[in-house]
């Protein structure tokens, strides 16, 4: 009689280490972080939670509208989303509110 032997590629679920974020959002918790997405939109909300792949939980989420004419120029003008849920695949640029600001950009033509 012969025996089979199963075998396993990788770790049992439960045995697997949580995976750590390459980005530490942890200190951003509770203040209002400004997030650029892919396709050009960008948003402003209170971060409430995120987990390892960058998936973001921000209240009090407000959408900046762009200029129909030219889609990269963003408005003054924004709309209120409330609570959104981010998936961490369109997140392209995650930074705090309060202290940053907003500079020329030295290699646009003018």
């Amino acid at each position: 009689m012969m025996m089979v032997q199963s075998i396993c590629f990788g770790a049992p679920a439960m045995s697997r280490p949580h995976s750590k974020s390459v980005i530490e959002l942890e200190r951003f918790l509770n203040t209002e972080v400004r997030v650029k997405f892919a396709g050009g939109r960008e948003v402003k909300g209170r971060l409430k939670g995120h987990d390892a792949v960058a998936n973001l939980v921000l209240d009090d989420t407000q959408e900046y509208l762009r200029d129909p004419d030219d889609p990269y120029k963003l408005l003054d003008e924004t709309r209120s989303l409330g609570l959104v849920v981010a998936r961490g695949t369109s997140v392209m640029l995650i930074c705090p509110v309060e202290g940053t600001e907003e500079i020329a950009n030295p290699f646009a033509a003018e």
